[in-house]
């Protein structure tokens, strides 16, 4: 190990004048995903985009078709919300089990099997409406099942990608994840009208079933221990030139070490070696044996509450569910009547909206990401803080509370259509920018346990997003809309609005944590678990 102190969580020595450095620090092995080739990791990144596609759309094909469920079936629309939100509720319960699955035995094993798993849950809720316990109890399965899709990803993207990467490919996530969510109704409204609804359901297992078998012979394993020839990180003090001096020598000096070590080094239990893994090697459905770490990686999402970044960071995320709940709920519900009186399909069709702008949003807010970090580094003297993943949310702040209020006002005054269309696109596809700030804070605040981090995030999220799913319909009905979207404005300002305290105590936050994090950190080493 290393001399060095240990530095500050989400503080990075990122830039000098002229080049961007690569954090983390990748090892000597082929094999490390961040060596990989950009080929390989473009792979990569199409089957964890396959993966929250197949996925994604499982969990929001229903929502166009609430209305003609409802009548078919006589299951309330309350009971059909309240499924959705047990459904949230157990999608981020989930990742409690899976999150240290995937870190024991592989992400690799945990997607295929997630996969298969929302075949039989898609099956099981195209026969669960006999009572309203069965529709719950399927949409709990469903949501536990899926729980990889809300933690697994981000964490695969940070296996494969350098800091300065991360965020337009957490972006790409994003934009997978509300697309899934906006496309699925648009699909579900002419299949809904032409088979009737439980084909929705059908047909979304076929989609999972088919892009299992894709993963299974392209989908590679991005775990990796950095054992022998793991090298900390530069340390510098961020607070002017003598620091990045210091880190820059620092750098040279690692650079000088590293050209000098063993190419078959046996450390904690794995072997760093030269040779790449053959294709039918890289095939297996279990990563490389590890001591049994599955309780403690199943506790340390509780004590990750402590952390403030990645409470903040969880509770952010859950912000943009709020709004796309609420979208979701509604939206059936007001295209369905007067004066619209939508189709199953149309009211699909209306879903273009949000999945156009998600798009435009969730590939923009990732690339401006990665430019506001690197070039707040440049004007930091080369250092880098986790905080400034955060100045993508005035995005936000701008466009969503005036489309929360077109959105009610106009729905209850009768406007034309497409401006409630116009206010439905930005609403749900700024959640992308919510997504990609709150993920990229937390995992360069914490890198070395990210998968740990995301699993409270995702938990804290869903919580927030359960709740909202389990009450709006009778906030709307009590409330009327006008008073109930007036209250959400204000409710979305205010959710927004402590990200400048955020970017003001981050780091003082960060500091207080600094030893329990290494602590951390060192523990998941020894053990063969930090990634």
């Amino acid at each position: 190990m290393s001399n060095y102190v240990r530095p500050i969580p989400g503080t990075a020595f990122l830039t000098t004048p002229s080049e961007v450095i690569p954090v983390p620090t990748p090892s000597t092995s082929p094999d490390d995903p961040l060596n990989w080739s950009k080929r390989r990791k473009l792979v990569s990144m199409m089957c964890m985009s396959l993966f929250t596609l197949s996925s994604g759309v499982c969990t929001a094909s229903i929502y166009s078709i609430l209305v003609p469920i409802s009548l078919q079936t006589n299951v309330s629309l309350s009971t059909l919300n309240q499924g959705t939100g047990y459904m949230f509720l157990f999608l981020g319960l989930g990742c409690l089990f899976w999150q240290p699955i995937g870190q024991q035995y592989g992400k690799r094993l945990v997607y295929i099997v997630s996969l298969l798993l929302t075949v039989a849950s898609q099956v099981w809720a195209a026969h669960a409406h006999n009572t309203s316990a069965h529709w719950i109890g399927s949409k709990i399965f469903q949501g536990f099942v899926q729980a990889p899709i809300e933690s697994l990803c981000e964490v695969t993207i940070s296996d494969v990608f350098f800091e300065h990467e991360r965020g337009r490919w957490i972006g790409l996530y994003a934009f997978m994840l509300m697309f899934s969510n906006y496309i699925a109704p648009v699909i579900a409204g002419p299949i809904a009208d032409g088979q009737g609804w439980q084909w929705v359901l059908y047909w979304g297992a076929v989609f999972c079933g088919v892009v299992s078998i894709i993963l299974f012979f392209l989908c590679e394993e991005t775990n990796w221990t950095r054992g022998a020839d793991f090298k900390e990180e530069v340390v510098m003090t961020p607070f002017g030139g003598t620091g990045v001096a210091a880190g820059l020598a620092a750098l040279e000096e690692e650079d000088k070490k590293s050209s000098a070590a063993s190419n078959n080094s046996v450390a904690n239990g794995s072997v760093i070696s030269i040779h790449q893994k053959t294709y039918w090697q890289r095939l297996s459905l279990l990563d490389k044996p590890r001591p049994m770490m599955l309780w403690t990686m199943f506790v340390r999402p509780f004590k990750l509450v402590t952390y403030p970044a990645i409470v903040y960071s969880g509770f952010l995320y859950g912000t943009g569910l709020i709004f796309f709940n609420i979208l979701n709920a509604t939206a059936s519900l007001i295209f369905s009547a007067e004066p619209y009186n939508f189709s199953a399909t149309n009211v699909g069709l209306t879903y273009l909206s949000p999945a156009f702008v998600s798009g435009v949003l969730g590939w923009g807010a990732g690339h401006l990401s990665d430019f506001i970090k690197v070039w707040l580094a440049r004007r930091n003297r080369g250092v880098s803080e986790s905080e400034h993943r955060l100045w993508i949310l005035l995005v936000y702040l701008i466009l969503v509370p005036p489309s929360l209020m077109i959105w009610g006002f106009g729905a209850s005054r009768g406007f034309n259509p497409g401006l409630l269309i116009l206010a439905m696109g930005l609403i749900g596809g700024s959640g992308t920018v919510c997504a990609t700030a709150s993920v990229t804070y937390a995992i360069d605040s914490y890198r070395d346990i990210a998968s740990d981090s995301m699993v409270t995030l995702i938990i804290i999220r869903n919580l927030v997003g359960f709740c909202v799913s389990y009450g709006i319909t009778d906030w709307v009905t009590n409330e009327g809309l006008e008073k109930c979207f007036g209250e959400a404005t204000g409710l979305c300002v205010a959710c927004i609005l402590p990200m400048f305290a955020v970017i003001w105590f981050g780091k003082k936050w960060r500091v207080k944590t600094k030893e329990r994090y290494w602590q951390m950190v060192d523990e998941s080493r020894r053990s063969g678990m930090a990634f």
